[in-house]
């Protein structure tokens, strides 16, 4: 447990100690967009990192050198932790905004720390308000920042992360609407970090994998118009190989 109380201690403790860094970002902002939004990037880089320390998880990087570093791209993982972002944001490297649920919205001063990093709200139940979401992602692109979706739409609760929950394809729309390649990213037993025994977060090895990247221009016109299932096959052959270095 005094794991789990550290890691609320310092979320807790520093979203109200960053008010004055989100007035000081924000005069960064009037002056000059750019630096703001890499300097938030970095700020909350170094939080996270910090958070992961405190979970005491030895976290293995595979193939993050996939990651094209001349365009925005668009990120796409399997979901079973809350800590997946965790592990995916610090390796950013470049601006990137994350798809979250719109439950999240209303959350005093983490909405706008996520607003800061250019995630987006997703409404679920309307699907107006989603494809309004997808085409803001789709700008988001556009304009060289990255996105970070899980496309399962939810965490995953199975017993076996090998049991993937299908892949929404209207995810998908803003690779192929922006022109941007997608990176895969298998994620391996992130769930024992926290969930897996709630509410005790506990060590445990971690695999965070970034396949190389899909171009869905360049696929023929079968894998293209099942892009949600040939990106879930990259992921799920992935989470298959690196399930012995979890062990």
């Amino acid at each position: 447990m005094l794991r789990f109380i550290l890691v609320c201690i310092c979320v807790i403790g520093y979203l109200v100690l960053s008010i004055p860094i989100l007035l000081v970002e924000w005069v960064i902002g009037k002056f000059n967009k750019r630096a703001k939004d890499i300097s938030s990037l970095r700020i909350i880089q170094a939080v996270f990192c910090f958070i992961l320390k405190v979970t005491g998880a030895d976290i293995t990087v595979i193939g993050h050198e996939n990651v094209p570093k001349d365009q925005a791209v668009l990120y796409i993982g399997n979901h079973r932790s809350f800590f997946d972002i965790l592990l995916t944001y610090v390796l950013c490297p470049d601006l990137t905004g994350y798809v979250a649920k719109k439950e999240m919205e209303p959350i005093p001063l983490l909405s706008i720390w996520m607003r800061y990093l250019h995630c987006l709200f997703l409404d679920r139940q309307d699907i107006k308000a989603g494809m309004k979401t997808i085409l803001t992602a789709i700008e988001k692109v556009k304009s060289g920042i990255s996105i970070c979706i899980f496309p399962e739409g939810t965490r995953n609760k199975g017993k076996d992360e090998l049991e993937l929950l299908p892949f929404h394809d209207g995810s998908f729309k803003i690779a192929t609407k922006a022109g941007c390649p997608i990176v895969p990213i298998a994620i391996s037993n992130s769930a024992e970090i926290f969930e897996s025994h709630f509410p005790k977060i506990k060590p445990c090895k971690v695999v965070v994998e970034y396949c190389k990247p899909v171009y869905p221009d360049q696929l023929d016109k079968e894998d293209k118009k099942h892009l949600g299932a040939y990106t879930q096959n990259i992921i799920l052959e992935t989470l298959k190989k690196n399930r012995g270095l979890t062990e």
